[in-house]
């Protein structure tokens, strides 16, 4: 794309050198999509029409490999395997098992984001390849809310993944989108139920991200708000714990478990983003929030791949902002990105 150097050809210090932004960020953490397509239509993500990329522009799984090694040579210490659902994906497990094979190896960790719904077929194929831990979505533990969240009814099926993820011995994190007037009473119960099963929970402002069906104002909800309402129940203390995710966490001692905020719309977290994502088509996003972006698969799909993508990687540490741009206007409207997130990875 018109952004990279075609000509551009980094000097050889600079192609295992660390990925650093202009802002002396250190970027360690990939997350990484496999597929935008997803077998759910959460509301506030999609719209029930999705219209899914042709497989001929999606990466293939030697590509996506190709890619992550990169990465990983360039300093990525963290890859995170997103979607879409990536589990939908039939040859997403063997990406997985390829890439479990760098842990120890310049990779620390290797985690996935899911909706649960094909959890419970891969949880034990995930431990064996190396995954520690999972994030899977739930926005609710009401199956009529949860079907109009979805669009689709599998609750069950998600509550049987996580139990088989749990059982397989993965750590779960669960991450709860707070939307006013339909799982907002039901936030507290939702975070008594996670810690009494000895999950963590991460609530999560709805971000603008793609046009959907409806306005996502109309179920914003800001997390000091929330916050509020928990510390009226609850005793909340702030924790040292960190992940390096936008996540600021508290323990809750009442429960004894850990709960974490993230606020894009209420409260800035960039000054330490150590993040990037790329796309199943090979784009990189320097920032979530931005319009910015690479074209790693044009790198990839060039005449000299490894100087094609340590180019495109220079480039995108140059243009990673300072922030995000998500923000309420003056007239309480969030301009939304025009990709959606499933496009982007979670």
């Amino acid at each position: 794309m018109s952004e990279l150097r075609a000509n551009a050809t980094p000097p050889a210090e600079d192609r295992s050198a660390p990925l650093v932004d202009a802002f002396a960020r250190h970027v360690t953490y990939l997350r990484l999509s496999v597929t935008d397509r997803c077998d759910l239509r959460c509301t506030y993500c999609m719209p029930e029409k999705m219209q899914f990329l042709p497989r001929s522009e999606v990466l293939s799984l030697d590509e996506l490999h190709h890619l992550a090694l990169g990465f990983i040579d360039r300093g990525i210490r963290r890859i995170r395997l997103t979607g879409g659902e990536p589990l939908v994906r039939r040859d997403m497990m063997d990406l997985v098992r390829a890439l479990g094979r760098r842990l120890g190896d310049g990779l620390d960790e290797l985690t996935l984001t899911t909706n649960g719904t094909q959890l419970a077929e891969h949880a034990a194929a995930l431990a064996d390849a190396g995954v520690k831990r999972v994030n899977v979505s739930l926005d609710t533990l009401d199956s009529a809310l949860f079907a109009r969240l979805t669009r689709r009814d599998r609750l069950k099926r998600v509550l049987e993944g996580i139990a088989a993820a749990r059982d397989a011995g993965l750590k779960v994190k669960l991450n709860t989108v707070a939307l006013k007037g339909l799982n907002e009473v039901e936030l507290p119960d939702l975070i008594g139920w996670a810690h009494g099963e000895g999950h963590e929970i991460t609530l999560i402002e709805v971000m603008p991200l793609g046009e959907v069906d409806g306005d996502r104002m109309d179920h914003y909800l800001p997390l000091s708000a929330v916050r509020d309402r928990l510390e009226a129940r609850w005793t909340l203390r702030p924790s040292t714990y960190r992940t390096g995710g936008p996540a600021r966490y508290f323990d809750i001692a009442e429960t004894g478990g850990r709960l974490g905020l993230i606020t894009p719309l209420t409260q800035n977290f960039c000054e330490g983003c150590n993040r990037i994502r790329v796309t199943t088509t090979g784009q990189l996003y320097p920032c979530l929030g931005g319009g910015e972006q690479v074209d790693l698969r044009a790198a990839l799909r060039s005449d000299d791949p490894e100087d094609g993508l340590n180019s495109a990687l220079n480039h995108a540490m140059r243009i990673k902002p300072a922030r995000h741009a998500f923000r309420i206007d003056a007239h309480g409207q969030t301009p939304a990105q025009p990709r959606h997130m499933s496009m982007t990875g979670g």
